[in-house]
């Protein structure tokens, strides 16, 4: 299992490195595109469609972004669908999660499905029209994302007491969530010293809040991005609870599917970009 995950991780980094760096936006907006296109597929199979169907979503949500593409709106977004996008990640997520893994299914199939090609296109977008602003920008959101989960990781082994949501995912605990949130800070300040020490394409998440919120602010949207990175993941994890499957796909052998990698970045590009419209 170990060198099926480290020889997936290699192919993925050699396939998205060179996206990430090309001086266009459009390399990493279209690989982004298939990864999510096969998100799609994996959701329509997580949430009772056939085959044929699950496809059909797949293929719903890549038609969708090459439209979005070709309006060009990944390089100018409505703004009004970032805030969109955020009160459903929060009032929405809120309400599922406190429904459990048995309250999803009550929800009729076709607006599950509905619902989750809205969030990933929505993800992919907001994905595209980070890298647009800028590749230090965009990697400044994704270890945000990264760092967090890492540090709750930790956190939870070795201070672990208190089940965060037994239900949906038995092993977080609420000691894994604060030390998210600390790993998230120590980022932010790690990553204000690089804007500022060496020469890069664009300011950091870090450095944006930094002028916007002021110091105080900016850590309550570090420690709020953080929490709905962990939003993300619960969600994910209660809709593959609620039909029994460990992972949403095979799709990358040793790591599960598409859905199982991004699913605590899918609420926090769209609310970065709301917040940062401010």
């Amino acid at each position: 299992m170990l060198k099926q995950r480290i020889i997936t991780a290699l192919v993925l980094i050699a396939i998205l490195l060179p996206a990430i760096f090309a001086a266009s936006p459009w390399p990493f907006a279209v690989l982004l595109l298939v990864m999510i296109g096969a998100a799609g597929w994996e959701w329509g199979r997580l949430n009772g469609a056939d085959p044929v169907g699950a496809v059909a979503l797949g293929v719903a949500v890549t038609v969708a972004g090459v439209i979005t593409l070709a309006a060009g709106w990944q390089n100018a977004p409505p703004p009004a669908l970032w805030w969109l996008a955020m009160l459903a990640w929060v009032l929405g997520g809120a309400w599922v999660l406190r429904g459990g893994v048995a309250g999803w299914p009550k929800l009729a199939a076709p607006v599950r499905w509905a619902l989750g090609a809205a969030l990933l296109w929505t993800a992919w977008l907001a994905l595209a029209a980070a890298k647009a602003v800028g590749i230090n920008f965009m990697l400044s959101v994704f270890c945000l994302v990264w760092a967090a989960d890492i540090a709750a990781y930790f956190g939870g082994r070795r201070f672990g007491r208190r089940k965060l949501a037994p239900g949906i995912s038995p092993g977080k605990s609420w000691e894994g969530v604060w030390s998210g949130m600390v790993g998230a800070v120590l980022l932010a300040a790690f990553w204000l010293w690089l804007d500022s020490a060496f020469a890069v394409d664009s300011a950091s998440l870090y450095t944006r809040l930094l002028s916007r919120f002021g110091i105080a602010g900016g850590v309550l949207v570090l420690v709020f991005l953080a929490v709905m990175s962990v939003v993300g993941d619960l969600f994910e994890s209660l809709v593959k609870r609620g039909v029994g499957a460990k992972d949403s796909s095979a799709l990358l052998p040793g790591h599960g599917g598409v859905l199982d990698r991004i699913d605590a970045l899918l609420p926090v590009f769209p609310i970065t970009l709301a917040l940062l419209s401010f």
